[in-house]
């Protein structure tokens, strides 16, 4: 039994407070792409990982589905499966893979073995392994706050536009990119920008890791502003990075970005 886990995009995030607990507030609006990996279940005599496709760093046993699938089967009476994951989404990349990994393997759960369980229950078991885990559940776009676990249904549709993502052969940490980001309430409620018109949200919307991101990495930056050139309304680091993005009028073919990145079209 086969499931399409798709990646993510940042239209903002803003970093709004340190919690108490370590982690950070957050507001963002999680878009879905169509960036996809494929995550699939098989009968089999003993649990499982198999991973394919883009390398995975450290041991398929501490595999976030793996995780995903022994928290269910904790729960449930669960047959041993063999998960297999063909890896596509780059790893390290700000799109939420292997969140998105991870909340399609409690779905697939869900349905191969008629668990039953809501919409609400299964982001409950999504939040124990990851901050934007649980929007991968509804997979609609959405306002996230509070640790990005925490949702509010918002209408954005970019269907009309074409978007381009571009992935440096970069890796940010994302616990460096937290440490060294600005910490501050946005001038504007990002619920109220996101409704103005795509060509205004340069000027409305930005993303707190930037700045130190594109400090340490200019090379980052410099995609954003290749994207700016090619003619992009609106370009924006995604996540904590390393990819970048940009919604374009038209559909456009950037070869020159596709020397040295990985470039995926989102037509």
């Amino acid at each position: 039994m086969l499931a399409f886990a798709n990646a993510k995009i940042n239209l903002g995030l803003y970093l709004t407070e340190k919690r108490a607990d370590g982690y950070h507030n957050l507001q963002t609006v999680f878009y879905p792409i169509k960036l996809k990996d494929v995550v699939e279940l098989v009968d089999a005599e003993e649990t499982s990982m198999l991973i394919k496709g883009i390398e995975i760093p450290g041991t398929a046993e501490d595999n976030i589905c793996l995780k995903a699938f022994k928290t269910l089967q904790a729960d449930f009476d669960l047959p041993n499966q063999q998960i297999v994951l063909l890896k596509n989404i780059p790893v390290g990349a700000g799109l939420g893979g292997g969140s998105a990994d991870a909340a399609f393997l409690i779905k697939l759960v869900n349905d191969k073995f008629t668990l039953g369980l809501s919409v609400e229950q299964m982001q409950n078991y999504a939040r124990l392994l990851g901050a934007d885990c649980a929007f991968f559940i509804e997979n609609m776009p959405a306002y996230a706050f509070a640790k990005g676990d925490e949702f509010e249904a918002i209408e954005v549709d970019l269907s009309a536009y074409f978007i381009v993502l571009v992935k440096p052969n970069i890796h940010v940490s994302t616990a460096e990119a937290y440490a060294n980001a600005t910490v501050a309430m946005p001038e504007n409620d990002l619920r109220d920008s996101i409704k103005l018109p795509v060509s205004d949200w340069k000027l409305n919307l930005k993303n707190d890791f930037e700045s130190s991101v594109f400090k340490k990495y200019p090379e980052i930056d410099a995609i954003k502003t290749q994207l700016y050139s090619a003619g992009a309304t609106f370009a924006l680091m995604s996540g904590s990075g390393s990819s970048v993005f940009g919604i374009f009028e038209r559909q456009v073919a950037l070869p020159e970005l596709e020397k040295d990145n990985f470039v995926f079209y989102d037509v």
